[in-house]
């Protein structure tokens, strides 16, 4: 697949070369010339200077055959501008806009554009690991009314089944990172010490989940 990066600075560039070594051909632009050096002798893709929401920029790019667009420059408007015009105007459907205002993060992902909003995630990392506590959700749809979230599991809920924690819980466990692996368990699979458990579920029961987590199997746990 083809890939339109916007940005050349340390996100934009880390993102062209793992692309890249993915086996996908990539173009990145930037107003900076000067800024491809962060790209190195070894990158393979396009180097496009101008300004990444302008159409004739993006067609050199190779917008019209690209299956994805990021935009990562350090400017909100920027991006966003950007993956709206690759959006509406190129019909591309695999569209991200980094943000750091997380206020309208929220609003732009409402619109349907998928946003990483970097010091709202980067804070609720910290806070993660600092008060592992609770559920923090990761992604919502775009209406809000479900969304996914890596939930503190208590130590009581390992050496049970998944299907059991998904029963007594009302979550549906999309996934579970063991060992720094991604994995997709099956019913039959059983939590590990370590294991970080992300779930879908509604947003407007989030309470009862955390309770129902922190609670246990058959209510032996504490809270």
């Amino acid at each position: 697949m083809h890939v339109v990066i916007m940005g050349c600075g340390r996100v934009g560039s880390t993102l062209a070369h793992s692309l890249e070594q993915q086996g996908h051909t990539v173009a990145v632009v930037d107003q900076d010339q000067t800024a491809f050096r962060r790209l190195g002798s070894g990158f393979a893709g396009r180097r496009v200077t101008g300004v990444g929401f302008d159409q004739d920029t993006l067609r050199e790019a190779g917008i019209e055959e690209a299956g994805a667009f990021a935009a990562v420059s350090s400017g909100d408007n920027s991006n966003i501008i950007a993956a709206r015009v690759a959006r509406e105007m190129f019909g591309i459907e695999n569209v991200v806009a980094r943000i750091y205002d997380p206020r309208r993060a929220e609003v732009y992902q409402r619109l349907g554009i998928p946003t990483v909003a970097t010091v709202r995630w980067t804070a609720d990392q910290m806070l993660r690991r600092l008060l592992p506590s609770g559920a923090e959700p990761l992604w919502r749809d775009p209406s809000g009314g479900v969304q996914l979230a890596e939930v503190h599991t208590p130590a009581f809920w390992i050496g049970h089944k998944v299907s059991r924690l998904q029963e007594e819980t009302g979550v549906r466990v999309a996934f579970i990172t063991r060992l720094g692996e991604a994995m997709l368990p099956t019913s039959q699979t059983v939590l590990q010490e370590g294991d970080l458990v992300h779930v879908m579920m509604r947003t407007d029961g989030v309470p009862e989940v955390e309770a129902a987590f922190a609670k246990g199997p058959d209510g032996e746990g504490h809270s």
